[in-house]
């Protein structure tokens, strides 16, 4: 008797009226908003521009699923052009079946398409988006558990994933390789964000050092699996691919570090030259604020040196001498009374 187990969904699919809201779908889509919301906090924190992380990845995301797709289809060709197999079940991803390799390598052609029309380097754009698109592989795992599918071997451990009886697979308890996987792509998000704030990673080797990180892990997670796979000299496809990207990544740290290092001082030239002109903009108007009061107050100044002077010493004189000239006269008209 099973004392615990983590259970799967009965189903994969919620039917909102006419709508299928599907599991698999529903996490893929969730896991691309994570990364293009958290990439572009860390392209702005960079220097660029707020809005160019989701506009370049309105190219690298469709190319990813395209590439993702692809490398599923050519690696497990069997599943789909194989004697008894529809041929058509190759274009329905909503059943499962993205490779991240074929995602990330077709999705950097289509970052590479939108960084070139932004003008903006490619390896500073990969390495604001390096973490996110970890936390985006741990949230898209759980697709895989509303499909009952990428499980491990046989275990009756307490986190054991209960699996039930369906096509290509057997009632039973198995290691959650999905889970595995998930926790491991955050442990690899958390590591790239200490890195990268700790060493100030710049060209690309903060993306290198995802790769890296996410190859070290896909490993002996692949090695755990028991789903059909081709195997090459008693490993499985995805291991050996995991092996090459791993040393590629960890050459690339090494030169870029050499060739390049240090960190781009500016990632998106046209946001440092709206922030100079809005600066020259706000110092101009600051500017001309001040010499309006400066104005302003030299006339309220002379305002007040004219007031003074009307009530000033010499004013006082000018009535002393009226009342002077107009003595005269009154006295001869007092003369002139007495006479008379």
């Amino acid at each position: 008797m099973d004392l615990a187990y983590i259970p799967s969904p009965s189903t994969g699919v919620i039917d909102l009226g006419p709508i299928p809201l599907r599991g698999y779908a529903f996490c893929i889509i969730i896991g691309v908003f994570v990364a293009v919301w958290f990439g572009n906090k860390r392209w702005i924190a960079r220097g660029g521009r707020s809005g160019t992380v989701a506009d370049i990845a309105v190219w690298a995301v469709p190319f990813g699923l395209v590439g993702g797709r692809l490398y599923h289809v050519i690696t497990d060709y069997q599943l789909y052009f194989s004697d008894g197999e529809n041929w058509v079940d190759a274009f329905k991803i909503w059943q499962g079946g993205l490779g991240i390799w074929g995602a990330i390598a077709l999705g950097a052609v289509g970052a590479w398409i939108g960084c070139r029309r932004r003008g903006i380097p490619l390896p500073a754009w990969a390495d604001a988006l390096a973490p996110g698109i970890a936390f985006a592989q741990a949230i898209g795992r759980w697709g895989n558990w509303f499909n009952q599918e990428l499980y491990g071997k046989p275990t009756d451990l307490p986190w054991a994933l209960k699996i039930s009886e369906g096509p290509n697979r057997v009632a039973g308890t198995y290691h959650p390789t999905f889970l595995y996987e998930s926790l491991w792509c955050v442990g690899v998000a958390l590591l790239v964000i200490w890195a990268d704030r700790r060493f100030k990673l710049g060209h690309g080797r903060a993306f290198a050092l995802y790769v890296a990180a996410y190859c070290t892990g896909r490993a002996w997670i692949e090695y755990m699996r028991v789903d059909e796979a081709h195997h090459i000299l008693g490993l499985r496809l995805n291991v050996w691919t995991a092996v090459i990207v791993f040393v590629l990544a960890v050459t690339y740290i090494v030169i870029s570090a050499k060739v390049r290092p240090g960190r781009e001082e500016v990632v998106e030239p046209g946001a440092v030259e709206a922030t100079e002109t809005a600066e020259g903009v706000e110092a101009t108007e600051t500017a001309e604020g001040a010499e309006a009061t400066e104005t302003a107050e030299g006339a309220e100044d002379a305002a007040e040196g004219a007031e003074d002077a009307d009530s000033g010493p010499a004013a006082d004189g000018d009535v002393r001498r009226d009342d002077e000239a107009r003595a005269p006269g009154k006295n001869g008209t007092a003369e002139a009374a007495k006479n008379g």
